[in-house]
């Protein structure tokens, strides 16, 4: 165990931290956020395994042929419309195998972002451990002695209903696969977690003179009892500004949490059009180290508005889902950069995502500056609630808490939403139970966050009951024109809108409020100013936004969808199929997006992006 290296010396400690070099394949490569040492496995073997005959054939210790994949990974991309992909919606499981040398005999983390849906981990033939749940970062580790070692991983993403009973429920398709990174690296006598940053800026207001950060970070024990004093540096342009930790006692194989706080003087600050970012870096000397890009910022609200920086904050943009064509929900720099462009390519200063979204998209949204609507709670059908026993309510809370812990860092997320379209005062089998929890719990952990509950608009409460005491803010869907007045003409659709708005306003006055969803199905198999055509779907999507930018009373808009995407493969519209008979929809695809599934524009990309361009970019 080396000591004694601190300012400079540190940080010239974290560089050769950083380069920790595990024998990997040569499409590895090191991630950009999290605990030094860590490098990713990116080239794995892949076998179907539709019979479920792996475990009985001895697969656990690497014994089976495959197809060469990059990871992240979706064993089903296609089909997924129509007839034709319904097996593959039923699910199946699949097989990964990598290879890794630990360099020296030492004690070895697994880390995985995202396995769908349930993973079976082995190494060396050994059982490692197992997860369930898709979107979840979780780690697996174990002693290992030097030399070639085999990681095998099992994915099991049988039967949506199965899922859906075991508290995850899909809105979309059933991907299944390694669809997250994955990465090993080899822990040291102290383990730096989960730290967490908090701003305060004097004055308030995008030239802050100050801004006063607080940190926080976990610090493990592996090593003898002794006195542990972490150190780093937050870094930007040039300029580095040193963090130190008061020194605590940690006794072995505890955890403590340990706080500094520090300076910094005429703040760089982020918000969208101005995206400044530091470099956050932090060390125990010698042994453990993590790194972040952050960004310095002060969201506050009050009488239902939101400012960031002292500024008024009023959102629009596009939700998105973790999705395109040919990879699923494994979604690569590629994919993942197309999808910020899209979202700048309408004019967005924000996004809305119904599942937790990987480090590697965040840090993506937090260059552009696009804030970020994040859902971490359970995404449950409309009206419905799956924690109705003591088990499945506990895990909607850890999954929340998991999320939440693991995205604090990034200044795009503004909001964490605890519930998809909840109706009135809540689902009767605990629903407020498991929102009042969470948002006590979010309120102590990271106060400079709204709390906030999507709204099923189609059932709104009239009166908001004990669930909202503790959300500051409310998103609510609103199809008026699509699902409800489809056949409206444009004043009377524009006095429902107003109405809808009004209702909202009273029901939740003093909250912050959006509209979380609005939209219309298209594409090019209906003439296009009919329902499902693509004039329909621009001439309603303008209508909505020229009366949502008009009211004062709402903090923002944000269209469903960015892109089209797969769901049940025997998906044709909803309800509105009731009153539109005769409307052309592709089956299995949710057609309300701006881009199509290939990711081309449809014309109300055009539109979108002329009238969302003319609004302030805060």
């Amino acid at each position: 165990m080396s000591h004694g290296f601190s300012g400079k010396s540190t940080l010239a400690g974290v560089a050769v931290l950083l380069a920790f070099a595990l024998s990997i394949p040569p499409s590895s490569a090191a991630l950009s956020e999290g605990p030094g040492g860590q490098v990713t496995l990116s080239a794995w073997t892949m076998s179907p395994d539709p019979g479920d005959l792996g475990v009985l054939e001895g697969w656990p210790t690497g014994a089976f042929t495959g197809t060469a994949v990059t990871v992240p990974n979706t064993a089903n991309p296609a089909p997924v419309k129509g007839q034709a992909a319904i097996p593959s919606y039923e699910g199946s499981v699949a097989w990964y195998r990598t290879t890794f040398t630990a360099p020296t005999a030492g004690t070895y983390a697994v880390s995985f972002q995202s396995v769908s849906y349930i993973a079976e981990v082995w190494l060396d033939g050994q059982p490692l451990g197992s997860h369930v749940g898709f979107d979840l970062p979780f780690e697996l580790r174990s002693a290992l002695a030097a030399g070639a070692h085999t990681l095998v991983v099992r994915v099991n993403w049988r039967d949506p209903l199965v899922q859906t009973h075991g508290g995850f429920h899909r809105t979309w398709f059933n991907f299944g696969g390694l669809d997250g990174a994955v990465s090993v690296r080899e822990l040291g006598e102290s383990e730096l977690s989960d730290p967490a940053i908090q701003t305060t800026l004097t004055p308030d207001s995008p030239t802050a003179q100050t801004a006063t950060v607080a940190l926080s970070v976990n610090v493990h024990n592996d090593g003898p009892a002794r006195t542990i004093a972490p150190e780093g540096a937050l870094g930007r342009a040039g300029r580095t500004i040193p963090v130190s930790f008061p020194a605590q006692t940690v006794q072995p194989e505890q955890t403590v949490t340990m706080s500094a706080t520090v300076t910094v003087p005429e703040p760089a600050l982020w918000a969208p059009g101005s995206p400044n970012m530091y470099e956050l870096t932090l060390v125990v000397p010698g042994e453990s180290s993590f790194t972040a890009h952050v960004g310095l910022r002060q969201l506050t609200w009050d009488g239902g508005k939101m400012f960031l920086n002292g500024q008024p904050l009023t959102l629009h943009g596009a939700s998105i889902q973790m999705e395109a064509r040919g990879h699923g929900e494994a979604l690569g720099p590629a994919e993942q950069a197309a999808l910020v462009q899209e979202l700048q390519e309408i004019g967005a200063n924000a996004t809305r995502s119904q599942h937790p979204l990987p480090a590697s998209l965040l840090e993506r949204l937090d260059a552009a500056g696009i804030v970020v609507w994040q859902g971490i709670g359970p995404n449950d059908p409309s009206g419905d609630w799956t924690g109705i026993t003591p088990a499945l309510a506990e895990r909607a809370q850890q999954d929340a808490r998991t999320a939440a812990i693991a995205e604090q860092l990034h200044p795009s997320v503004i909001a964490w939403n605890l519930t998809n379209e909840l109706a009135g005062n809540g689902h009767p089998g605990g629903q407020a139970r498991y929102v009042e929890a969470m948002a006590r719990w979010l309120h102590a952990f990271d106060p400079g966050r709204m709390v906030a509950v999507d709204v099923w608009g189609l059932h709104p409460p009239k009166v908001a009951g004990a669930l909202y005491d503790n959300v500051n803010a409310v998103s609510d869907t609103d199809y008026s024109g699509w699902y409800e007045g489809v056949h409206y003409k444009p004043k009377r659709l524009a006095k429902f809108i107003h109405e809808r708005l009004a209702a909202m306003h009273r029901t939740f006055a003093g909250k912050v409020q959006i509209i979380s969803e609005f939209g219309a199905e298209a594409n090019a198999l209906n003439r296009p100013n009919k329902p499902g055509g693509y004039a329909f779907q621009s001439h309603l999507l303008a209508q909505h936004i020229a009366i949502y930018s008009a009211d004062p009373k709402l903090s923002g808009m944000l269209v469903w969808v960015l892109r089209d995407f797969a769901e049940n493969p025997t998906y044709n519209g909803g309800s509105v199929r009731s009153e539109l008979t005769h409307m052309k929809l592709i089956e299995g695809i949710n057609g309300k997006g701006l881009f199509d599934y290939a990711g081309q524009p449809k014309p109300a990309v055009g539109v979108v992006a002329r009238l969302f361009k003319a609004l302030p970019a805060g």
